[in-house]
């Protein structure tokens, strides 16, 4: 029996903890495994047999997949041309999904024809406790709570006025699309290939993959939603939660935000000058009084990866 909803769990030599707790979250699920199936795509791992320690005889439809190009979204890519389900959940491999997860992405969809891609709240599990500073940085960690309301969100057609990306968007930890979104998204960027580049590949921190997602769903006369019912627990290493890795990741994040908006034709900035950068950069340091604290340095980055990208625009 073809299954209705599709786990998809894009994988680079991932820690051992972390991912196990990941499976042990889809083990628990209320849906029923002969309704779903689970797909885990090793995205060059190092070691290829390292994946294969983990146990998935638990489940009836579970499998491996190979993505030898580094790159989440060419992950997320090879995983939905393997997809048999009408619904797709992308799982990154330090998110624990609520138990009843599965099930609520599949009522969703069943209850709103019109929404091509949800997701909810991504709640943190800190592997030391964090500075209290650092909750101002949630969204570059992919954590959110945005309360109990549903919100969604369709582009008017007739305005391009209306044409944006709302803050309540899905992010990639938990989104579900619909299969046919999926494939569609894959045709596109198979004509745009630079568009792989804009989320995680290697040691870079873009992360505007599932802007990108979104942006198209909506495109494609799809809407979008927050849906507060599902909810996952985000495993947020202690690397993560430094000044040093914060500010790296702002950085990257500020840059891959302007090119994802600049694919879609949005843009609210202008572009500038190579030449002013620089001396942005400086006047910024003193603006945000950078060496003041970590979430200052923080926010300088930020601003710095936003004159860089604006001075790229064509």
């Amino acid at each position: 029996m073809r299954p209705i909803l599709s786990v998809v769990i894009p994988t680079h030599n991932p820690n051992q903890f972390r991912l196990q707790r990941t499976l042990d979250g889809l083990r628990s699920q209320t849906l029923p495994k002969d309704k779903w199936e689970m797909i885990v795509v090793d995205n060059a791992t190092l070691d290829p047999q390292y994946i294969y320690n983990f146990d998935l005889s638990w489940h009836i439809s579970a499998k491996v997949i190979v993505e030898k190009s580094l790159g989440l979204t060419r992950a997320r890519l090879a995983g939905i041309q393997s997809c048999s389900g009408d619904y797709i959940v992308f799982v990154d491999d330090d998110n624990v999904l609520d138990q009843d997860y599965l099930s609520n992405v599949i009522d969703i969809f069943a209850n709103y024809p019109h929404i091509g891609g949800i997701g909810g709240k991504s709640l943190p599990d800190f592997e030391i406790t964090p500075e209290k500073w650092i909750k101002d940085f949630w969204v570059c960690l992919a954590l959110r709570d945005l309360g109990d309301e549903i919100l969604t969100y369709t582009y008017n057609q007739t305005s391009s006025s209306h044409k944006e990306h709302p803050s309540f968007s899905p992010i990639g930890a938990g989104m579900a699309i619909r299969q046919k979104a999926g494939l569609q998204y894959v045709d596109i960027l198979r004509e745009n290939p630079n568009r792989t580049s804009l989320d995680r590949t290697g040691k870079s921190l873009q992360s505007g993959g599932d802007c990108d997602i979104n942006l198209t769903l909506l495109e494609h006369g799809r809407g979008i939603g927050y849906f507060p019912q599902l909810r996952l627990t985000h495993l947020i290493s202690a690397n993560r939660v430094t000044k040093d890795y914060l500010a790296k990741l702002n950085h990257a994040s500020s840059r891959s935000w302007i090119q994802v908006l600049d694919f879609h034709k949005i843009r609210p900035w202008k572009k500038i000058s190579s030449w002013t950068v620089m001396p942005r950069k400086v006047k910024a340091y003193f603006n945000y009084q950078a060496w003041k604290n970590p979430e200052s340095f923080v926010r300088w980055r930020g601003a710095c990866g936003t004159f860089e990208s604006l001075a790229k625009l064509s």
